[in-house]
């Protein structure tokens, strides 16, 4: 694998994935061609799979009404993501981001998961009778597959719901809603909304011990280097699986946008669903376009090959 020249997070442009890349140079070695939308075909390759990853970014958690924070409309306030998601910004501004974040976390509260979401955990679960694995590595941070039911999931990008102190390191859970006082009815996205200004030591703050250092929320952010323990069990499970999926992904973040393309380059079946194509979607087997709530359903539904 490939995948530890590339530990940080951070968005490639969709230009940018050309020959040079070695994304496409791996898919050099075995051949490119149109994707199929046969799902027929898909489900006999389904039906042998043993090993299953399952490779799902923002467009399915914008199914369910959580916004993707990327392209036309992507924006809190006058910010883009990447002006928020930086250890500088936090730096610069804790008050700020703890505003993005505070409404990030608020508004997956109140989504539910989608009929994606339930398909994968239904899919995983049944399988798991049946001695086969399903794992998901979701570049999403909203605990919307945890809610689904999911159990094998690798958090690539971080949990928005698990904070970080920056003085002691401590990680820990954290649900509460608002999470610190301070932030009650904070974090409007309208362009028109000033910031709130809130002082340091008003934002959360670590009771690990009496430490009581700032806390951000455990996610990675931009430029920062991803997670190297789940990093190691992503190539373990994308060196083992014989099927993946690429499920409402835009494949134009690193490193997750290789991951597809990387399994493919050793002749494993790897099928890509979403709204529309991507960059690797002609470097894939399968290609299903439309709404992954409409489309993952039947392709991960129990096949009459199936004993349990």
């Amino acid at each position: 694998m490939i995948l530890r020249r590339f530990t940080s997070l951070r968005v490639v442009p969709q230009g940018c994935i050309g020959v040079a890349n070695p994304l496409v140079r791996q898919r050099h070695l075995v051949g490119m061609g149109r994707s199929s939308s046969d799902m027929a075909e898909f489900r006999k390759v389904f039906s042998k799979a043993k090993h299953i990853a399952i490779i799902t970014g923002a467009g399915v958690s914008a199914e369910s009404g959580v916004p993707t924070f990327r392209g036309a409309g992507g924006s809190w306030r006058k910010w883009k993501t990447q002006d928020l998601a930086t250890p500088e910004a936090f730096s610069r501004n804790p008050s700020r981001v703890w505003e993005f974040y505070h409404y990030r976390r608020e508004l997956a509260l109140s989504k539910s998961p989608n009929a994606a979401h339930r398909a994968i955990a239904e899919c995983e679960a049944r399988l798991s009778r049946q001695g086969r694995s399903v794992t998901i590595i979701t570049q999403n941070a909203d605990e919307l597959h945890h809610r689904a039911g999911s159990k094998h999931i690798l958090e690539i990008h971080g949990n928005l719901f698990k904070t970080r102190c920056v003085s002691c390191g401590d990680v820990t859970g954290n649900r509460r809603s608002p999470i610190c006082a301070a932030l009650t009815g904070k974090g409007a996205p309208d362009p028109d909304v000033s910031d709130a200004n809130i002082p340091a030591d008003k934002l959360p703050r670590c009771d690990d011990g009496g430490c009581s250092g700032l806390l951000r929320p455990n996610v990675i952010w931009f430029g920062e280097t991803l997670d190297s323990h789940v990093l190691t069990k992503v190539e373990e499970e994308l060196d083992i699986c014989d099927l993946c999926l690429v499920v409402g992904t835009s494949s134009i973040v690193y490193p997750a946008a290789m991951f597809g393309p990387q399994v493919a380059s050793r002749g494993v079946p790897v099928a890509e669903f979403n709204t529309g194509t991507t960059p690797v979607t002609n470097h894939l087997m399968f290609h299903f376009p439309g709404p992954c709530g409409t489309t993952l359903p039947p392709a991960l539904a129990r096949h009459e090959s199936e004993v349990i």
